[in-house]
């Protein structure tokens, strides 16, 4: 239960309808026991009128009206107590119910805030799947604990209580071997609740490999279908459920033992009452009404101890649920998300001898960078495959921070600017484009704030992209609706899209991460030239594997093996003969081999 008690701030939070609901399982209870004592009323008071009525040689005709007025009159008691503690029980869930599906509401969107929270690094170490399947199938083996299993839990102390209170109260030593077969359910419990816990877990984590592997297949599903290996893949997926599934029944047969094990001892019980109850009769102590109350009390506690081996099972999966919730909770976020101090930006940006790596046991990624890109200027960044550029550019916008160095912007630290603001100030198109499945409209707002922009802007800024005649072909324009991850559209037709995003910002920072490799020259030429006066005064950093991209650059920093080993003006480095050099010159020959 340790992992459980994380959900004790909640517990306080939503006090007054637990406490509410525990006055109401009290009434419900409290009603519930009436009948007993009334059918017991009922038993002893016919049988002695019957006695009486005997003895008197009263007639037959009227005795049995008699005993039928009687018997119309308890049971109208008895259903009156039934449909009060109906009502008090619907109230009990209406408190205790409501209470788990309010918990559940507010431990959704905690994790959800806190994945908003978490850095790149942490999403580059976890499985998709593994994310959705604890805000959604977690959360919600959490929530069956805080409602049917609190509920049933209270229910069952307070019934206890009540019941073997009033047993005690008529006859402590049948009472006593009337209960005599429970503890050894608690001991049986005992054994078995761990088992069900380390099943429960293995279970969770087989479930968040199955709902990892199903993410994968549909997001790949092009892929899948391009190499025609459906088949290993449904093969594969048959197999993971296949595990599933009999890691499951293992589950259920551990679970399938309570119930006929409960069962069992409460029939016991109602041998036990009957037969002691019936010698007690005979000696005069014991009445027929009350082992009919007894048979009622066993009868009453038979829901309450059948659903303990549900409600451990409840508890175990809840608990291996929580725990994983809280590893995850519990994972701070990386220090890129730390900084008050607020800003402006005036003058420059600098690297100061940066040095990055993934992880703490792999190799730099980038090597000693200093590089001032002042405020105003259109900065260059090339190199090879695996140089480090697009790294340069995620440590810039704070996705990860420097292992060594410092990123400064106008001399402060990035580290040390509000976060939210710093990011405002960037508009970045990433290698890897990611669009909603929402209408392109919208999609082209997303980054403006609460998308609060006219129609007119999202065509002007779809118009510097090169991508406005493109929309206009299709039937519904900007209202059409995007696949998953903008699947509809070409990969050219989605960078162009994506650079629209950004330039909605109005950013006074606008990196292009290789975002124009899907597109030919030309339509490259023509974005670059609409962008020249959108990005007048302003800062840009285009970041590419082609020379021709470098051709409006005010400064090109070329990056070999994560180090900076050419900067310059694009004729500077032509006349150095370096790497940048040799890359334009086979980028030309390229460019100039034709196909016959």
């Amino acid at each position: 239960m340790k992992a459980l008690r994380y959900l004790n701030k909640y517990f306080f939070k939503y006090r007054y309808l637990l406490l509410a609901g525990v006055f109401f399982i009290i009434c419900s209870n409290i009603f519930a026991i009436l009948v007993a004592p009334i059918v017991r009323t009922a038993i002893d008071t016919m049988a002695d009128d019957i006695k009486t009525y005997s003895l008197l040689s009263i007639d037959r005709a009227f005795l049995l009206s008699h005993i039928g007025k009687l018997a119309l009159f308890f049971g109208a008691l008895v259903l009156a107590s039934a449909l009060v503690k109906g009502v008090f029980m619907y109230f009990m869930r209406q408190t205790i119910i409501v209470m788990s599906r309010n918990i559940e509401y507010d431990l959704k969107n905690e994790v959800f805030e806190h994945y908003q929270k978490l850095g790149a690094a942490f999403y580059s170490s976890n499985y998709t799947g593994d994310l959705m399947n604890r805000i959604s199938e977690d959360v919600s083996r959490v929530r069956m604990y805080l409602g049917p299993a609190v509920m049933y839990t209270i229910n069952m102390f307070f019934l206890f209580v009540l019941v073997i209170s009033v047993m005690v109260s008529i006859n402590p030593r049948i009472t006593l071997l009337v209960l005599l077969p429970l503890p050894i359910l608690s001991v049986t419990i005992y054994f078995i609740s761990e088992v069900i816990n380390k099943r429960s877990d293995f279970l969770q984590q087989k479930l968040s490999n199955i709902t990892t592997f199903t993410q994968e297949a549909f997001s790949g599903i092009r892929v899948i279908k391009s190499f025609a290996v459906e088949k290993w893949f449904r093969k594969a997926f048959e197999n993971e459920t296949e595990e599933y599934r009999k890691r499951y029944l293992e589950l259920v047969k551990v679970n399938a033992l309570f119930f006929p094990m409960i069962l069992a001892l409460v029939g016991l019980s109602v041998i036990i009452t009957i037969y002691v109850g019936g010698k007690e009769v005979i000696n005069g102590t014991f009445s027929f009404g009350n082992i009919a109350e007894y048979v009622i009390y066993v009868n009453m506690l038979t829901w309450p101890v059948a659903s303990v081996g549900w409600v451990t099972s409840l508890v175990q999966r809840a608990e291996a649920s929580q725990a994983r919730i809280n590893e995850f909770l519990q994972t701070e976020p990386d220090k890129v998300e730390g900084g008050v101090q607020d800003f402006s930006f005036s003058d420059s940006i600098e690297f100061r001898n940066v040095s990055f790596r993934y992880k703490a046991d792999h190799s730099d990624v980038l090597k000693h960078i200093d590089l001032r890109i002042p405020k105003g200027t259109t900065l260059g960044i090339i190199g090879t495959t695996g140089s480090g550029k697009s790294t340069l550019a995620r440590l810039l916008l704070r996705s990860y921070a420097p292992t060594e160095g410092q990123i400064c912007l106008d001399g402060s630290d990035i580290q040390q600017l509000n976060l939210q603001a710093y990011r405002k100030l960037f508009g970045y198109v990433p290698q890897d484009i990611f669009l909603f499945s929402d209408t392109i409209a919208n999609n082209i707002k997303f980054g403006v704030a609460q998308g609060d922009l006219d129609q007119t802007s999202v065509e002007r800024f779809a118009a510097i992209a090169d991508v406005h005649n493109d929309i206009l072909g299709f039937p519904k324009a900007y209202q059409t609706l995007l696949g998953e991850r903008g699947i509809s559209l070409s990969g050219g037709q989605k960078q162009r899209v994506a650079i629209a995003r950004a330039l909605a910002r109005e950013p006074e920072v606008l990196v292009l991460d290789d975002c124009l490799s899907a597109v030919d020259t030309s339509t490259e030429a023509r974005i670059k030239h609409n962008l020249k006066p959108v990005m007048e005064n302003k800062t840009s950093i285009v970041i590419s594997h082609r020379v021709s991209s470098m051709e409006n650059c005010d400064l090109v920093v070329v990056m070999d093996k994560g180090q900076i080993v050419e900067s310059g003006s694009i004729q500077e480095l032509l006349r150095a003969e370096g790497l940048f050099a040799r890359m334009a010159e086979m980028q030309q020959q390229e460019e100039g081999i034709s196909v016959e």
